[in-house]
């Protein structure tokens, strides 16, 4: 099971400071995963500028100029946020037996290791 998933709360925990222009300590929300790369592409976090050639679109419209997007980080430089604390922790996973409608199965579930509520 994936520590980090879409749509996971995380706060960047390695790099530059805020103050020196940089993005730890900051949260936001995973875009995307990943798996085969080991990156997670988080909202408004690791900003890049990338410069595009001008172009023309078929209404005749230009394309092209700067543009700004995030890149994505590795996985190890990001952690869940604790629901409760609202801080950085790491992820366990614990085995549960639900029963719904007479049939028991048995479920892998996250939660955070600081407070151990679920994610």
């Amino acid at each position: 099971m994936a520590r980090i998933k879409k749509g996971d709360l995380v706060e960047v925990i390695t790099g530059r400071t805020q103050a020196r222009g940089g993005d730890r300590g900051k949260q936001g929300r995973v875009l995307e995963v990943q798996v085969e790369k080991n990156r997670v592409l988080v909202e408004g976090i690791n900003f890049v500028t990338k410069h595009v050639r001008v172009g023309q679109t078929q209404r005749g419209t230009k394309t092209g100029g700067i543009e700004k997007f995030e890149a994505p980080i590795h996985v190890s430089n990001v952690a869940i946020v604790d629901p409760e604390t609202k801080k950085p922790t790491k992820v366990g996973v614990r085995i549960e037996e639900v029963t719904k409608d007479g049939v028991t199965k048995t479920v892998r579930v996250r939660y955070a290791k600081k407070s151990g509520k679920d994610l």
